[in-house]
């Protein structure tokens, strides 16, 4: 089963059943939220708070498909910082039903330029190790939440070869997230991201996200395919692997308020999806 996931990073400021509403009437069936200040999953709302949540959406005949959140797993600060986020996003995510929280890699880079893999303060090897330990000291509680820890494609491992080089070192439950336009923006191919990532997106433990824009002229995001990404091929490589899980629309409105709103961006996102999986079948 393929589950058609929106983030709420494209309804900023917007409320639960606004939300629910642009899903319902596009036909998706699932939703990541966005834990950030003053949104839907805010990382100070209460354990009630979080249950009303999860009954509305499950009333909503919506699945949870994921918490996103900003934790930066290879940054370089104390580890009591970096653990006691993911420790709370964690929470967070387990009271939500969430199967998966997202984390980013955030080690310290030079100045590189959009099409650049970019260069490492430190070592690889040190940075890797750091990531790895990091995810395995909260392997415990996150089992207890029902919750696996996923590592986006983004920032300081733009690549899927580079974040299985941190997920090879972690020997508990860990996940990957494939966000379409890093990999891309750097020259991997989709095959190349795929084989890397393969291992730790399939079987619930992560996702894909696809999204599009007219980069590298603009990151205004776009309707599905009429930007500049490689979004058919994208679908038709999930396809051809056959690829079971979430695939989730990620429109960034939140960062450019000029964009669509979110049901428009859903409507692209359902076009895009029936020309992958015509008829529907095995869809959500």
């Amino acid at each position: 089963m393929v589950v058609l996931s929106a983030s709420t990073l494209g309804a900023p400021g917007e409320d639960l059943a606004h939300v629910l509403t642009s899903l319902r009437q596009t036909g998706i069936g699932g939703v990541e939220l966005r834990l950030s200040t003053g949104e839907i999953a805010d990382p100070a709302m209460t354990r009630r708070r979080r249950r009303e949540i999860r009954r509305a959406i499950a009333d909503a005949g919506v699945t949870i498909t994921g918490v996103a959140s900003y934790v930066r797993v290879a940054a370089d600060l104390p580890d009591d910082l970096v653990l006691g986020a993911l420790i709370a996003a964690l929470d967070v995510a387990g009271d939500l039903g969430a199967p998966v929280v997202r984390v980013f890699p955030g080690a310290p880079t030079h100045p590189s330029t959009q099409d650049r893999v970019p260069e490492l303060v430190e070592s690889r090897e040190k940075v890797a190790d750091r990531a790895a330990r990091r995810l395995d000291s909260v392997a415990a509680y996150a089992a207890e939440c029902g919750v696996v820890p996923a590592l986006e494609t983004h920032d300081s491992h733009p690549t899927g070869a580079l974040i299985a080089e941190v997920l090879g070192r972690v020997e508990s439950p860990v996940g990957a997230i494939w966000d379409l336009v890093h990999p891309w923006r750097v020259g991997e191919s989709l095959t190349d991201t795929w084989a890397a990532l393969g291992p730790w997106v399939i079987d619930g433990r992560g996702s894909v996200q696809v999204k599009d824009a007219a980069l590298p002229e603009s990151a205004t995001p776009l309707p599905i395919g009429l930007g500049h990404l490689p979004t058919d091929p994208f679908g038709e490589l999930l396809v051809a692997v056959g690829y079971t899980g979430t695939v989730t629309l990620e429109w960034e409105r939140a960062w450019h308020p000029e964009a669509a709103p979110l049901e428009d961006a859903c409507r692209s996102f359902r076009r895009w999806s029936d020309r992958q999986w015509p008829g529907r079948e095995g869809i959500r």
